[in-house]
């Protein structure tokens, strides 16, 4: 199966004063389309700044990284936003909606920076909306809706630019247990509809419940790789 993601030796390291902070440190992870991965790991571990550089949010000090087969080492900012947009959708674990702009317009926005015209934008958000069954909240700000509410509407925007690919930071980690599990349902369901999604835990449950692929890290490393074989949970590389 074709890879969507692809990081190759990749390395991550900060400098503080005169230490060395090596945030990853030599990692190799393959994403193929319309997999459901989970890169898995304790705070500190690495994942975050993994899920920075997956997502094609930060650069590698060392290493390739390619999204869609194109290597974004070799884009200006400009044009990596461009690919990034269109390939990727985010959903952060804090929400991140915009607090002066309504369920709809946080939902428009990632399409107005890929010059979608107005009423295609507002079109799709409805269309978004009700997807998310949200249709009679779009007019709200996030500090009128419920945590799970806004949950919701970071799906929706998520799916603005219909992109390959999900990439959801902690999806339940500030959700209860009942409204996580939709959220988890949700996003199997996009799964089976042809969508990559990639979740950042810690929740060793959560990811053997609904991955098919796991990526544990410890210490800026990949500490083993597992996949789901017929049911069964098979470790690939250690």
């Amino acid at each position: 199966m074709a890879e969507i993601i692809k990081l190759k030796d990749i390395y991550k390291h900060y400098r503080m004063g005169d230490h060395v902070v090596k945030a990853v440190d030599g990692i190799n992870i393959d994403i193929e389309v319309g997999s459901f991965v989970a890169i898995m790991g304790p705070s500190g571990s690495g994942k975050s700044t993994s899920m920075n550089l997956v997502g094609s949010l930060d650069l590698a000090s060392e290493g390739e990284i390619y999204l869609g087969g194109e290597n974004i080492e070799l884009f200006d900012e400009s044009d990596l936003a461009q690919l990034r947009g269109k390939k990727i959708g985010f959903i952060f674990q804090q929400f991140n909606l915009i607090p002066n702009l309504t369920a709809k317009e946080n939902i428009m926005l990632p399409m107005l920076f890929q010059n979608t015209d107005k009423e295609e934008r507002g079109d799709r958000a409805e269309e978004l909306l009700k997807l998310v069954e949200l249709g009679d909240r779009g007019d709200h700000y996030p500090n009128q809706l419920s945590g799970g509410q806004q949950q919701r509407v970071a799906i929706a925007r998520a799916l603005a630019n219909d992109p390959e690919v999900i990439l959801a930071d902690e999806p339940t980690g500030n959700l209860d247990t009942k409204t996580g599990g939709k959220m988890m349902d949700f996003l199997t369901k996009l799964n089976r509809e042809g969508k990559t999604i990639i979740i950042v835990t810690h929740d060793a449950d959560l990811a053997k419940n609904y991955a098919e692929r796991i990526y544990r890290m410890v210490d800026g490393k990949i500490f083993s790789y597992e996949k789901k074989i017929k049911g069964k949970w098979k470790v690939q590389r250690q």
